[in-house]
């Protein structure tokens, strides 16, 4: 059956772009002569019916800020069959008869669990700044928390310089080491310490075993925010009582990271994959994620963006080993 009416929703953490990937679905959608929903505060504005018709000027003047106009929340009732129903219901009510969910992986689980329960047309597309959906090379925010990344290390690295300090600083990614690595070649940093490498072996001890101090007079070493490196407090705290010589400082990036305008790479991003997921609805597409590979568009399903863990690229490892001596 044709589709008629796109819901368009943004769900779980906040990523620059998401603004930018809500005006194309939007615009692509008008276009392609559908009426288009915005449903406020993810799965939550679902069951508790905060939905509304969208016309092309409801999107202008956005691409450039970060957030999300729709605003995200966690919802808990979204996790149980009746909360499902609920929602299902509303979006009957509304005639909305197919859903583009921006977000990452807690957010396309849920949608492809409601996809299969009501039989709905969903499309993802990958909205996070963590970078670790699988099937796509890059995700809607993570150029912008990088670039933000960047920006910060730089000037955290005056005060290192000044005060011949060893900074540790914390940068987001729970499970995926992307941003601290990539952050840490771009900083110019001289270590990096991801959830990846930690499981095989002990990043801190071969760090200081190899004398990364011996011909510079201050140190920053990106630490991700893992259970499994410890993230920079516990980093530090190692540090105090295995190698007292060292004067460590700890910085944690917090939510800065995830602010701020989208950069032009995750506003063109953003873009492509917009118009890519209303295409792949009136092609038929359901339960896919719209990825990005090689610069191609490609339609990742689901099961294989949510299930599959994305690898690190152990070529960036060896760079920024060669480039930190």
């Amino acid at each position: 059956m044709a589709i008629k009416c796109v819901g368009i929703l943004t769900s779980g953490g906040d990523a620059p772009g998401m603004n930018a990937a809500i005006r194309a679905v939007t615009r692509a959608a008008i276009f392609n002569g559908l009426r288009v929903k915005g449903i406020y505060r993810g799965y939550k504005g679902m069951i508790t019916d905060e939905i509304e018709e969208f016309k092309t000027q409801n999107v202008s003047n956005i691409i450039q800020r970060g957030g999300t106009i729709l605003k995200t929340a966690r919802c808990a009732e979204f996790k149980t069959p009746e909360g499902r129903k609920q929602a299902y219901d509303k979006l009957v009510e509304h005639e909305i008869d197919s859903l583009v969910v921006i977000g990452g992986d807690g957010s396309l689980t849920g949608a492809r669990i409601f996809a299969e329960e009501y039989n709905m047309p969903i499309v993802g597309l990958p909205g996070t700044i963590d970078n670790d959906l699988y099937g796509t090379d890059v995700t809607i925010g993570y150029d912008t928390a990088l670039n933000t990344i960047m920006e910060c290390v730089d000037k955290i690295r005056d005060t290192a310089t000044s005060h011949e300090r060893l900074f540790f600083i914390e940068v987001m990614g729970r499970d995926a080491g992307f941003l601290a690595l990539n952050g840490a070649i771009a900083s110019g940093a001289e270590a990096a310490i991801i959830p990846e490498i930690s499981l095989e072996k002990d990043q801190l001890a071969e760090m200081i075993e190899t004398g990364f101090r011996k011909s510079k007079n201050s140190s920053i070493v990106l630490v991700a925010e893992s259970e499994v490196t410890g993230g920079a407090m516990g980093v530090a705290e190692r540090v105090k009582n295995e190698y007292p010589q060292f004067d460590v400082r700890v910085s944690i990036l917090g939510h800065l990271q995830r602010g701020g305008s989208p950069t032009a790479q995750d506003r063109i991003l953003a873009t492509r994959m917009g118009v890519a997921a209303v295409d792949a609805l009136l092609d038929g597409q359901r339960n896919v994620m719209i990825g990005v590979q090689n610069d191609q568009i490609v339609n990742v399903p689901f099961s294989k963006a949510i299930k599959n863990d994305k690898p690190i690229n152990r070529d960036l490892l060896n760079a920024l080993r060669i480039s930190s001596i």
